[in-house]
């Protein structure tokens, strides 16, 4: 059985004359937790969207579970099993903690969209069992005492959980986070490490995270990938990137790698 999940196939971009990644080689093992860093502009929500289908490399294979998923539109490779949150939470704001939860299911629903509009059985039953997965979802990640409260009134951490909880609604195989930390106190973004390593165990899901926060990439990273520049400059566990020279240059800076 091949361990490898997801594999982005020396995928780059070009945006005009800018070339913003170039040559990259990712590899994602199957239950694993690795982290891709960088500075500011490196490139690295540039390749969550080209995993998702938001941005085409211009050149390069995205392969998820031998299959071939490059030109995909971002629905399609929702549903083939890949989900992402943002750097900047998104999330209905309209609409309670349970509803953007339920929205999400709809991604693997069997009815056809117009079946809502009929007094069709099937139908109804579909979503009284997206309801239940969508409180069996809230519970688990501590948030279905708050089911009908308006989403974007809860707390940051909060919503960066309801955000998370909703892209499992999608029954991912695959799970990326851009900057689930951002924002967060010291407290919150420690309670963030043991809440990504439970969804993890709990959901058998594969998570690669975008992360500033060097406590948290340490802490929680089985692996972790630096790019500078859309390019791969490091690679290896945590005790590897804190000592790597390059790295520190680039990026950590000698007081953070000492303390990382």
């Amino acid at each position: 059985m091949n361990d490898v999940i997801l594999r982005a196939d020396n995928i780059g971009i070009k945006f005009g004359g800018l070339t913003a990644v170039s040559g990259l080689t990712i590899e994602l093992k199957h239950g694993s937790i690795t982290s891709l860093i960088g500075p500011n502009g490196a490139g690295k929500t540039t390749v969550f969207n080209m995993i998702t289908g938001f941005y085409r490399p211009t050149f390069g294979k995205i392969i998820f579970e031998d299959r071939d998923i490059t030109n995909l539109p971002p629905h399609l490779v929702c549903k083939a099993g890949i989900a992402r949150t943002f750097q900047n939470i998104r999330l209905f704001s309209g609409g309670t903690v349970l509803q953007n939860v339920m929205t999400a299911c709809w991604v693997r629903q069997k009815s056809p969209w117009w079946a809502g509009a009929l007094p069709i059985p099937s139908f109804r039953r579909e979503e009284n069992e997206m309801r239940e997965r969508s409180m069996n979802l809230l519970a688990a990640v501590g948030l279905d005492s708050l089911a009908d409260e308006v989403a974007t009134g809860l707390p940051y951490g909060a919503q960066r959980r309801l955000e998370i909880s909703r892209a499992l609604a999608t029954e991912p195989k695959v799970l990326l986070l851009d900057e689930p930390a951002a924002g967060m106190n010291p407290q919150e973004s420690g309670e963030l490490m043991e809440f990504i390593r439970e969804i993890r165990d709990k959901f058998d899901v594969t998570i690669m995270l975008i992360e500033h926060d060097m406590k948290v990439v340490m802490g929680v990273s089985e692996w972790i990938r630096v790019i500078d520049y859309g390019q791969m400059i490091a690679e290896g566990t945590p005790q590897d990137i804190r000592t790597n020279k390059r790295v520190i240059e680039a990026y950590l800076g000698k007081e953070a790698g000492d303390n990382a």
